[in-house]
C-alpha cells in the first residue's frame, strides 16, 4: 500500500506529521513525500522544512492521497497544477484525506460537490462554498473521503482510517505506540466551548496577514 503525502510552500508541520506518525507505521505502507518539484519544502514558520523525492508525474498512482492545510492553501488553491494532481490522484485512490484548511484544496479539485466533511472551525464556511456540508467534528468519514479539523486532528483522522483499513487492534496497537492519550494542561474543551475571546484571537491574527507576511519571507534553506 503507497501513502502519497503532498506538500506545497506554507504547509503546518503538524497537518503533516501527525498523521504521517500513524499512517507510515501500517504494515507494509510505502511512504512518499509528493510536491511539484523534488526539493525542500518550507513550512508555514519559515524555519522548518521537509524534503519530497516525488513530482506530481511520477506519483500519479496512490492508495491513499494525503492534503494537508496550513496558510500556503491560500496561495494553493489558485495554483492549477496541484490542484489538478490531487484530481487526478483521488481519482484512483483508494483513500482520499484531508486535514485542516486542506480540506479546502479537495474543495478546489472539484472533489466536495454533495459530500459531508469536517475541517478547520475558522474555514467551515469556505468549505461550505465548495458544495459540502461541513461538520463539526474532529474527525469525518463520507465513503472513500476522511477529513479532519484543524492540526492535531491529523492524528484522530489517521488513526480513524487506520482502524477502516486494517481494523480496531491495528488502530489502538498505533495509538498506543505514539502514546497518544490526549490530557492537555488546559483542559479538554472543543471549538464550540472555546471561550469568544480566544476566538477572538485567532479571527484578528488571521485577518492581520501576518501569516501572509511570514510566508513572503525566504526560508533559510
Amino acid at each position: 500500500m503507497k501513502l502519497s503525502i503532498l506538500l506545497f510552500d506554507g504547509f503546518t508541520a503538524l497537518d503533516v506529521v501527525g498523521g504521517y506518525e500513524v499512517l507510515s507505521r501500517l504494515p507494509g505502507m510505502e511512504t512518499e513525500f509528493v510536491s511539484a518539484e523534488p526539493g525542500i519544502i518550507a513550512a508555514d514558520t519559515r524555519r522548518l522544512g521537509m524534503v519530497t523525492y516525488c513530482d506530481y508525474s511520477s506519483a500519479a498512482s496512490t492508495d491513499i492521497l494525503y492534503v494537508p492545510g496550513g496558510p500556503g492553501v491560500s496561495a494553493a488553491l489558485s495554483d492549477p497544477a496541484l490542484l489538478n494532481y490531487i484530481q487526478s490522484a483521488s481519482r484512483t485512490a483508494a483513500w482520499t484525506i484531508g486535514i485542516c484548511n486542506g480540506v479546502a484544496l479537495l474543495g478546489a479539485a472539484d472533489l466536495l460537490g454533495g459530500r459531508t466533511v469536517t475541517t478547520n472551525w475558522s474555514w467551515r464556511e469556505r468549505v461550505a462554498q465548495y458544495g459540502a456540508t461541513v461538520l463539526p467534528e474532529r474527525y469525518h468519514r463520507d465513503g472513500n473521503l476522511v477529513t479532519g479539523a484543524g492540526v492535531s486532528a491529523s492524528i484522530d483522522a489517521a488513526l480513524f482510517l487506520v482502524g477502516e483499513i486494517a481494523g480496531e487492534m491495528m488502530a489502538k496497537t498505533l495509538q498506543l505506540g505514539i502514546e497518544y492519550y490526549p490530557a492537555p494542561p488546559y483542559g479538554g474543551f472543543s471549538v464550540e466551548d472555546a471561550p469568544e475571546p480566544l476566538k477572538a484571537t485567532i479571527r484578528a491574527y488571521e485577518a492581520s496577514g501576518a501569516a501572509e507576511a511570514l510566508l513572503a519571507q525566504p526560508p533559510p534553506f
